[in-house]
């Protein structure tokens, strides 16, 4: 497999276990709307996503679901997995075309063993992410639905990039948005419509335009 920019694991392993890595890893390719790997599913390995977005997701209830972060470029996919009880306790579904790296739990152990510098960065990335996932937990309870819906819109800003004129560069359904901000379609479509009104955003079928960052931003009340 050719030496990736944006592979989390070539990037902090040692130059001569480049080619351990090679022999260990296969370059996975998705597409949009197809399942990386399934929440309650076996733990096979992990992925390093090298290019495309991925949404990682928890089930919410009987049918809905819970969106808890929007990955790119560079991140890990199936950390969360590597604990004692080796089931994924998360989704992760490609929102635009991706390719991965994979890897065997046994071979990342391995590799943690061999290369101090991935292990430490690879503890960062975990306690990052969790306090990521922590926020994201307080903001569901202390924020109310307007300032999630807010929050959201600039994380998926920050996630796909915007142009000068404030399109943001990825799309994502209405449902999704929902599932992100933690609230029902009915609320994501009158409150963007408000924000809308309020030329905060301008809207052009999945395409959202921040037409005024500073006021969306306004919006985000801790509770």
């Amino acid at each position: 497999m050719q030496h990736h920019t944006n592979c989390f694991l070539k990037k902090y392993s040692l130059p001569e276990w480049e080619a351990a890595i090679d022999n260990n890893s296969k370059l996975l390719s998705f597409k949009k709307g197809q399942a990386i790997f399934r929440e309650d599913e076996p733990v096979t390995g992990f992925y390093f996503l090298h290019e495309g977005k991925v949404k990682i997701h928890k089930k919410w209830g009987d049918d809905k679901e819970l969106i808890i972060k929007l990955a790119k470029e560079g991140d890990v996919l199936g950390h969360r997995g590597i604990a004692a009880e080796q089931y994924y306790p998360v989704s992760a579904t490609a929102i635009e075309d991706a390719s991965v790296c994979f890897i065997t739990t046994a071979f990342l152990k391995t590799t943690l063993r061999i290369n101090p510098e991935l292990t430490y960065q690879l503890m960062l990335y975990y306690a990052r992410d969790l306090q990521e996932a922590e926020k994201g937990m307080r903001n569901m309870v202390h924020m109310d639905v307007k300032s999630r819906i807010a929050d959201t819109l600039l994380k998926i800003a920050e996630v796909f990039g915007c142009d000068e004129d404030g399109t943001i560069k990825g799309t994502l359904t209405r449902q999704d948005v929902a599932s992100y901000a933690g609230t029902t379609y009915e609320t994501i479509f009158k409150v963007m419509n408000e924000f809308s009104a309020d030329r905060i955003l301008e809207l052009s079928g999945k395409t959202i335009i921040i037409k005024n960052r500073e006021k969306l931003s306004s919006l985000i009340k801790q509770g």
